[in-house]
């Protein structure tokens, strides 16, 4: 297991972990600034400690690694890190972890996600529904910067996916599957103005 600092004097450890190759250790990544490449260590699900390092989430951290996910798991989510890294400012892919193991999702892939108490699912392009056991604001804080929109409590939507606005009924947006959305009214002129920005 590695320890490694972010910000290198020569460079950062996500440079030293590409001129690795083969990862065949584990990795836990320090930091003292929030920045973009803690975003991108989040995209990837992975574990990160903000200086000064806490004992306890120190702990914390060297358990979960030890108990989530295989090897073959792992790798990918370094794989994805990397990935994303390159793509700069833009992360392309996001790491979920349901409740059997991880799913590696091009953000693209989104269309809209929903808040079910302490869970969220996403809903995909292709159908399928993944349920993860994190709060819906945990996302919101990750996808904004990707043009996804909290428009309701329970609602964060890909604005690229939205298929249009109904105004009856307070007002709801149909998503690319044709699936319904609540917008919330205080929502409404943030997410019209976004559309307009999106289309011109």
């Amino acid at each position: 297991m590695f320890f490694l600092d972010i910000e290198l004097q020569s460079g950062t450890d996500f440079d030293l972990l590409e001129q690795a190759g083969e990862i065949s250790f584990e990795v836990i990544f320090t930091t003292a600034f929030e920045q973009y490449a803690i975003k991108a260590v989040k995209f990837s699900s992975l574990d990160y400690l903000l200086k000064p390092i806490d004992v306890e989430e120190l702990q914390s951290a060297v358990k979960k690694l030890h108990q989530n996910g295989t090897t073959r798991d792992y790798k990918q989510q370094i794989k994805t890190l990397i990935e994303n890294l390159k793509q700069q400012p833009k992360l392309n892919k996001i790491c979920l972890s349901p409740a059997l193991g991880f799913e590696f999702i091009n953000v693209s892939e989104i269309i809209y996600c929903h808040a079910n108490g302490s869970y969220t699912s996403f809903v995909l392009k292709n159908g399928s529904n993944f349920i993860v056991s994190k709060h819906l604001k945990e996302y919101e804080n990750l996808l904004t910067e990707q043009l996804f929109m909290r428009v309701h409590n329970s609602f964060l939507i890909n604005l690229k996916e939205v298929k249009k606005f109904i105004k009856a009924d307070g007002g709801y947006i149909i998503m690319s599957n044709n699936d319904s959305v609540s917008i919330s009214r205080g929502k409404k002129d943030g997410f019209l103005t976004a559309m307009q920005l999106l289309v011109n």
